[in-house]
Order: structure tokens, then C-alpha cells, then sequence
């Protein structure tokens, strides 16, 4: 170990020698046409004032993360299904010492250096005036204002770093980015299902049989009508070597007695049942409120989870963030994969809550790094919209999904109900900015399973009542390869009929990849039943059905099944998707984009055909 560690060592000191020459040209590191939803500048920053500049270290290999994904994921490979330990995971993406040293010579050279400076994981810190920091970053700070009363300093459009700087770093805050969250508010990402409150289901005391004709799946949704449309009747096998697992954001919470209600009619063995809670940075159901806006969110997700993966299954319940602080979708990560917690530099203070609460009441404790397993399928109901964030930003969460799929997990996400707009029907402006007057589309981030609406005998559709199936194409990733021969299929035999400045044609990521009823679902919530609506419905019912192709690959000694996109764009899976060639997703002023024969932008490859998958999936390696 000794020469390795002396070879490091001197490559530190080069780099600290020849590193961030002065006359380096500065080019771009982030921008943003405008500032999120809500925030306005007021007032220019005062030079004086004192900013804790952080600035994040990037990460060797990521060029090769794409690669060595598809190496264990793709049907084809002969590595398929080999995933990688998170030890290697780990060693693989760690800082390197020369990325340290060339932004220490960068700020030494600027004036800005000895007990000024610290290390902290991926990070490089140090204490700079208003003024320093416009020097460094060439840009200007602003007073920023949001609509609630808030205020933050954040740099205006843009900020720039030395060409060879800008090569080791991911991204410097406080800079572009936003608080998305007031203590005490709602959770910083965002509950994507509506419900019909007028035209609730049921009262406790009904009979069972109202609930169990498959006739009526056409007008109410069910556990048995999921398992009708979609051929999904499984018994496990595996499962105490299998995990599913599913993520709610504090306040949100389920009701103990509604499980019950619902298991009565639905699943009367899983009557007193209950997931088994993960508690992340003080997540608690003990919240001090109910009602569908708190409770509605949790119930869907369990009660549809939990009975169709059947009582012999464990159902993991995620529970992230206290009352107070809430939680974004990378407190949930930081606890899953202890490495994310320094990953490119850590989260983001100015919109990552921090532990522990200072608030009377809330977590005291540290923030969960790693202490908590990630399950094979997750699944989680929430999204943001990519306006209301950084490329930086979701880039890093974006690599951390790509290494949980090396490591075999799938990972699961609703793609939003307002069709081709943004969360509460918000498009885009001519700047990019999210408006309600905006004509242009704003693409959701995360975004994953889908849903039409459908029943049993007749064809389904993409879901046209209350919601609209969330879909289109990223503003901020490039297509990948997986996707690209069904994506210039659907763009070529039936091209969008929209301006090309309303959408991205340039070849970016497109979403959804696949569909799952999310109409009409039988929810119970506060004792009573109620219709329920969105793609927060359809990623659980996807969830359960890969947990079940999970179990019979575990029961045959193969592994899960990991990160899925490859293999269900392949030739061999296209067979096993029930094709929605019906319907549009509406939003922006316009019908959106048409579900067609093949991958559409409104219900991706289709909707599962159990049997049909499963079959497949266990003639892989």
C-alpha cells in the first residue's frame, strides 16, 4: 500500500504546482433562464456581506457509469445481472486528490487560501465577502424574495469557472439554487394525485360484493381488477430474500384503521398487517393532522402494495423527514447509500433539509447516512418538475439511480398528472420560466411509471378523467441509448403535430417507459371510501408485479432484476406489454402528445402483461 499512497501523494503536489493558471479562460458552470416558482430579486447583495462559499468536488469514472450500467442490465450482456457491491460502488466514484488540489490552487491564486480554507468529504469550504465571490464566479449576487415572505441570496443566470477548474467540480453554492421548502410547509417535493371527494365509493358497513364484480372495474378500481387487467396472480416463493420498499415524505402518513377497513373488504388475511416502518431523520405517522390532503397519499400507496404482493411479503415503509423540516428526495438517498451522503460535494443546504431540527419538536438527531437498507423495488408517488431545479442538481441524483441500479435495485416514479405541463397545470415561458400563462412544455424530473385508464374487456386508454398522463421530453437529458430506436420510431411514423419551440426535438430522454391504471382506484381514507387518481396510483401497482418477478428469480438462485429500462425496450419484451394506442396527454393549450402503436410519450412501451414478463425475465441469466 505504501507506494500507492507516495504515488498519490505526488500527483497532489503536481496538481498543486501547475493547477488553475491564472490566465485560464472562464466558461459557464451552471445557469438558469429564470428563478424558480414564486422567488423575484429585490435588491442587489451587499458587497460585505459574508457567504459560506461551498464548492463540490467532482467525481472520476461518471463518464463510464452509462457503460458499466448497461454491462449489468442489458439483456444481452453476459454480465447481466452481475451487480456491484456497494463497497465498489463506493471505491469506484470517490474524489480524487488532484480535483482538491486544482480548486486549493484556483482560490489560492484569487487570495483565498491557508486557515481560510477547509475539506469536508467532497466538499471544499471557505468564508468569502459578496464581493470576493463575484470576483470568483464572475456574477453578480442579488437579494432574492419569494412570495411568502423568504428571502435568500442567490447570483443572477449564471456563474463561471476557470475552463480547468470547472473540470473538477460539480457545483458551487450558494449560487442558483433555491430553497423549495419553508419550515413547517408541505414536503419539498410534491403529492401528484387528485380525488373525485364528491363521489366516494362506499361507507364502512357496506358488503364486500359491490366491491369484488369484475364488471364494474370499468367505473372503480380494485386490488382484483388490477390483477384481472394485467394477469397478475402470483404466489411468492423468496421472500425472505426479496424486499419491496415504498418512500412517503412526511406530513403525508397512512391510517392504521383504514389499512384495516380496506384489508377487510380487499385482503381479509392482511387484516392487522402493517408495513414495517423505516424511520429517516425522525419520519413518524404520528402526525398532528388527517384528512385526504395528509392521509391520502400513504393509504394508496400501502393498501394497493401491500395486497397485491400478498401477506407472505414484507412491505418496507420509508418514512422520511420530521414534521417540521420535512424532506427532499436526497434526505431519502443520503440514507439509503451512506457513500451519497459526500457524493459531488453532498446535498444542497439551501434545499436539502438539515438534521438535526432546530425547531422545538423536531429530529435531534444526526442525519441518517446509510443506516437504512435499500430494497430491491422502490417505489415512490412524488416528482418535481425539472423548471423548479438545477441540471447540477438532478444530475446527481440522476448518477445515484444509475449506481442503485448497479447494485440491483429498481427504482420506481410517478411522471405527474397535468399531461405535458407542470405540477398544477404550470407550463413554461419564452424564458423557460414556469407560468400559468406559459405555452411551452416543462417535462417532469424522475418521472417513471404511468397510467391509462382502463377495464377489464375493453381496450385501455391513456387516462383522460380528472388527470392526464404525464409525458414528453427532458429539457436537461440527452436520450439514451436503450430508448432511441423505440423513441425515432414513435418521432418518425407519427411526429407531434407542435411547434418544435413548444417541445424538445433534439433528441433528449423521453418518458414515460411504462403504464399502469390510475383511475377510479377504491382508496380508504378516514374511514371512508373514496375515488382516487394519478400516476401515484400506478407506481406501486408496478412495483408489486417486479417484486414478484424479483421472487421468482430469487427462488431460482438468479439475481433481481435490477435496473429495467434496457431490457423492457428490447425486442424480446415488446410482446409483453398491452400496447395503448388511444388517448392524449392535454396541457399547455394544446391535446399534448397521442398515445400511438408502439413507445408513445403518454403511456411509454404499455401497460404489463404479467404472465407474458415474467416468462421472460426468468430466461435471462
Amino acid at each position: 500500500m505504501l507506494p500507492s499512497s507516495r504515488v498519490l501523494i505526488a500527483l497532489a503536489l503536481a496538481a498543486s504546482a501547475f493547477a488553475a493558471s491564472p490566465t485560464s479562460p472562464r466558461v459557464a458552470h451552471e445557469s438558469r433562464a429564470a428563478p424558480p416558482r414564486g422567488w423575484a430579486p429585490v435588491a442587489r447583495a451587499d458587497a460585505a456581506t459574508r457567504l459560506p462559499l461551498r464548492i463540490a468536488l467532482a467525481q472520476p469514472n461518471l463518464a463510464t457509469l452509462e457503460a458499466a450500467l448497461l454491462t449489468v442490465s442489458h439483456p444481452s450482456s453476459p454480465d447481466y445481472g452481475a451487480h456491484w457491491s456497494p463497497a465498489h460502488v463506493a471505491e469506484t466514484f470517490r474524489p480524487t486528490p488532484e480535483a482538491a488540489a486544482t480548486v486549493r490552487a484556483w482560490l489560492a491564486d484569487a487570495g483565498v487560501a491557508g486557515a481560510r480554507l477547509s475539506r469536508s468529504g467532497g466538499w471544499v469550504e471557505t468564508d468569502v465577502s459578496v464581493a470576493e465571490a463575484e470576483a470568483l464566479l464572475g456574477t453578480e449576487y442579488f437579494v432574492y424574495r419569494h412570495a411568502d415572505g423568504r428571502e435568500q441570496l442567490a447570483c443572477e443566470g449564471r456563474y463561471n469557472l476557470p475552463e480547468d477548474v470547472a473540470a473538477h467540480v460539480d457545483l458551487v453554492l450558494p449560487t442558483l439554487h433555491f430553497d423549495a421548502k419553508a419550515p413547517g410547509s408541505e414536503p419539498v417535493v410534491h403529492r401528484r394525485d387528485k380525488a373525485s371527494k364528491a363521489s366516494q365509493v362506499g361507507q364502512p358497513g357496506f358488503g364486500p360484493n359491490i366491491f369484488h364484480e369484475l364488471e364494474q372495474c370499468d367505473t372503480q378500481i380494485t386490488p382484483d381488477c388490477i390483477r384481472a387487467l394485467y394477469g397478475f396472480h402470483y404466489e411468492p416463493r423468496a421472500t425472505s430474500k426479496n424486499s419491496i420498499g415504498i418512500v412517503e415524505y412526511t406530513p403525508q402518513q397512512y391510517v392504521p384503521s383504514d389499512m384495516d377497513m380496506f384489508f377487510t373488504n380487499f385482503s381479509t388475511s392482511q387484516v392487522s398487517q402493517r408495513p414495517v416502518m423505516e424511520s429517516i431523520d425522525g419520519g413518524n405517522i404520528d402526525v398532528d393532522g388527517e384528512g385526504y390532503d395528509i392521509n391520502a397519499e400513504s393509504n394508496l400507496d400501502l393498501q394497493y402494495a401491500m395486497s397485491l404482493v400478498g401477506k407472505s411479503q414484507k412491505v418496507t415503509l420509508y418514512q422520511v423527514g420530521d414534521l417540521f423540516r420535512g424532506a427532499s428526495f436526497n434526505t431519502f438517498l443520503d440514507a439509503i447509500d451512506g457513500s451519497y451522503c459526500t457524493f459531488e460535494g453532498g446535498d444542497d443546504p439551501t434545499r436539502d433539509p438539515d438534521y438535526p431540527d432546530p425547531y422545538d419538536g423536531g429530529y435531534k438527531g444526526e442525519n441518517d447516512c446509510g443506516t437504512v437498507s435499500p430494497a430491491h423495488v422502490i417505489s415512490t408517488s412524488y416528482s418535481y418538475d425539472e423548471a423548479e431545479l438545477t441540471p447540477a442538481y438532478m444530475e446527481r441524483q440522476c448518477a445515484e439511480y444509475a449506481k442503485l441500479g448497479l447494485m440491483g435495485v429498481t427504482v420506481l416514479y410517478s411522471s405527474g398528472d397535468y399531461g405535458v405541463g407542470g405540477y398544477a397545470d404550470y407550463c413554461l415561458d419564452d424564458t423557460g420560466a414556469p407560468s400559468y400563462d406559459g405555452t411551452r412544455f416543462s417535462p417532469s424530473f424522475l418521472a417513471g411509471a404511468r397510467e391509462p385508464d382502463a377495464s377489464v374487456t375493453d381496450p385501455e386508454s391513456a387516462c383522460e378523467q380528472v388527470i392526464y398522463s404525464g409525458g414528453g421530453f427532458s429539457n436537461v437529458f440527452a436520450m439514451p441509448s436503450w430508448q432511441k430506436d423505440a423513441v425515432s420510431g414513435y418521432l418518425t411514423k407519427y411526429p407531434p403535430p407542435h411547434p418544435t419551440e413548444l417541445w424538445n426535438a433534439t433528441g433528449s430522454r423521453a418518458y414515460p417507459d411504462l403504464s399502469a391504471n390510475g383511475a377510479n382506484y377504491v382508496v380508504a381514507i378516514q374511514g371512508e371510501y373514496y375515488f382516487v387518481y394519478g400516476t401515484s396510483a400506478s407506481a406501486p401497482v408496478v412495483a408489486a408485479m417486479l417484486s414478484a418477478a424479483n421472487d421468482a428469480r430469487l427462488a431460482v438462485g438468479k439475481k433481481p432484476i435490477g435496473f429495467i429500462n434496457p431490457t423492457i425496450y428490447s425486442k424480446a419484451f415488446t410482446h409483453a406489454f398491452n400496447d395503448i394506442t388511444n388517448g392524449t396527454n392535454p396541457g399547455c393549450g394544446t391535446v399534448g402528445f397521442s398515445a400511438k402503436p408502439g413507445w408513445d410519450p403518454v403511456t411509454g412501451m404499455g401497460t404489463p402483461n404479467f404472465p407474458a414478463l415474467l416468462k421472460e425475465w426468468l430466461l435471462l441469466p
